[in-house]
């Protein structure tokens, strides 16, 4: 095998956790500097987060989605609001049997005494947050129309047989680095 071909089979194993905000972005960063220095070809990535910041996982979903690393994704406890987002820049996606999802809509709090015209503005960028992130769900899920009615207007939670069935992952499967591997935390 030629030492380029040695690099492009070249697999990684990692772990993501925590909020979803400008100290995971440059944390991804930095690690995919590193992976593509060392000729990382697969990285897989065991996520754990329960959301943070759209603007932060909407960076992250199309930073690591047009990557040169393929990140295939682990969800082995909790995938949620935003990092699901995040979570479906992979190529290939799995989940252990007790894992689950959780996605919505965006919310804010304003500030108590807002003007109308602030609270317009909240409610305007909210709308903008919603349509991004509904286009991302979209183009990797299929959710039922009931699925579709909840996520409207509260918290959608699916357990790992709901997310094989609207094909947010490939495979119910565990995170399981083969012995001898090195795990890295991102």
């Amino acid at each position: 095998m030629s030492e380029d071909q040695a690099k492009q089979s070249k697999e990684a194993w990692f772990t993501l956790s925590g909020d979803v905000n400008s100290d995971m972005v440059h944390r991804v960063f930095e690690a995919v500097g590193h992976m593509t220095e060392d000729g990382i070809a697969t990285a897989h990535v065991l996520v754990q987060s329960n959301g943070g910041y759209v603007s932060d996982g909407l960076c992250l979903y199309n930073f690591m989605s047009k990557s040169p690393i393929e990140f295939v994704m682990y969800n082995g406890g909790a995938v949620a609001s935003i990092a699901v987002i995040m979570y479906l820049a992979g190529t290939r996606r799995f989940a252990s049997e007790t894992a689950r999802f959780m996605v919505h809509k965006s919310h804010a709090t304003a500030s108590p005494g807002s003007r109308p015209d602030a609270l317009n503005i909240i409610v305007e960028g909210l709308r903008a947050d919603d349509a991004r992130t509904e286009s991302i769900l979209r183009k990797h899920i299929e959710l039922t129309p009931e699925q579709w009615a909840i996520h409207q207007y509260s918290d959608l939670h699916l357990n790992s047989r709901d997310a094989k069935a609207a094909r947010m992952i490939n495979e119910i499967a565990d995170f399981a680095p083969p012995r001898g591997a090195i795990l890295r935390n991102i």
